[in-house]
């Protein structure tokens, strides 16, 4: 949910559609009724707008490449002056390049949706890391061709800046294609988020309404709801990058947990059956990064973390009062059961082994 209000948070800022913040409010309501309505249509306007992002980059780094072969090479000479060496702030920058990375993580929500995928989910991520990691790296060195530090850091899209400097009449162009990429960006995470939901429910980890489905549609209806009823809330206070630290930070101390696990049941599991399974160097390096990820920034940016903490916090108490606790009062069980059966009516949803799905 944190995610989802970031990158709602980025259609306003970064998108420049408009002067009011409900831009993303607006937008995040819009997605989350396609992801109810039809699978088919989400995953239409994923590959229409991750094509659309791809063209957008491709056009900036091809645009860099005329800028530079004019002579323009002042900017490259000194674009690493002013660079801070600081433990804190270079985890911070590393929380701004993990987010846009961070779609590798919503794929492993959407395994059961997947064909094959013990074949098709490394297959997946072994071709498209790669392919990211090489076109943002052309993009960043073609911010750095046509910008100089002093505009990128005071830009609020660095794009949008570089359009308006390199592109002439054409300059237009980019705040759509920024703004479609975070439109497409937005889609993919309610899409795969919400399964996560979705999943944490039919487990027993959350109430049982979220892991209803529409009768009709085949779609976790009430898990999109909860998330974009909550994203709404989050997206008030519309800071980009206080939402930024403190959803990588929260990231970054679950995957940080995920690992830690992975790595003690390689050591006291060595022989247990794994379907997939890498070296054991991977995880090892990994875990070193997101320690590193974890510790620093609460140095840099203490209210950032203490509010991810909080919120982490705050399910303790909700787990063990509506999942842990047995014995619970008649009131609290009938309000329970009142709630679901309510969800169950209002979006006409019912559990998924039910056979009337």
């Amino acid at each position: 949910m944190l995610v989802l209000s970031l990158e709602a948070a980025r259609l306003y800022r970064n998108g420049k559609l408009g002067s009011a913040p409900c831009n993303g409010a607006t937008v995040t309501g819009l997605l989350t009724a396609i992801n109810c309505y039809n699978v088919k249509w989400v995953t239409r306007v994923q590959d229409t707008f991750t094509l659309t992002k791809i063209l957008a980059l491709l056009v900036t780094f091809f645009a860099s490449l005329w800028y530079l072969y004019n002579g323009h090479t002042e900017n490259l000479e000194d674009m690493m002056q002013g660079t801070t060496k600081s433990p804190e702030n270079i985890a911070v920058a590393f929380y701004s390049g993990l987010f846009s990375y961070s779609g590798w993580n919503y794929l492993n929500f959407v395994t059961e949706e997947l064909k094959d995928p013990y074949r098709n989910l490394p297959r997946a991520i072994c071709i498209s890391m790669p392919v990211v990691t090489v076109v943002y790296t052309l993009t960043n060195f073609a911010y750095f061709v046509v910008l100089t530090n002093t505009e990128i850091l005071s830009s609020l899209a660095v794009a949008v800046t570089f359009s308006e400097k390199i592109l002439g009449f054409m300059a237009w162009i980019m705040p759509l294609f920024v703004a479609c990429s975070t439109f497409g960006s937005l889609n993919g995470a309610i899409y795969a988020s919400s399964r996560l939901f979705f999943v944490g429910a039919r487990s027993g980890h959350l109430p049982s309404a979220i892991s209803l489905i529409d009768v009709k549609r085949l779609t976790p209806v009430p898990s999109l709801i909860f998330m974009c009823l909550v994203t709404l809330l989050l997206l008030l206070p519309n800071n980009v990058e206080s939402l930024l630290v403190c959803v990588t930070f929260v990231e970054s101390v679950f995957i940080l947990s995920s690992i830690t696990g992975l790595l003690w049941m390689r050591y006291t599991r060595p022989r247990a059956h794994r379907p997939i399974k890498v070296n054991i160097m991977l995880p090892i390096i990994f875990f070193v990064i997101c320690t590193f990820l974890v510790i620093f920034p609460c140095f840099s940016h203490p209210l950032e973390v203490g509010i991810g903490i909080a919120f982490i916090a705050l399910g303790v108490p909700t787990y063990y009062v509506f999942i842990v606790w047995q014995n619970k009062p008649s009131w609290l069980i009938f309000a329970c059961d009142s709630f679901n059966m309510m969800c169950a009516k209002l979006f006409l949803c019912l559990p998924e082994d039910s056979k009337e799905l």
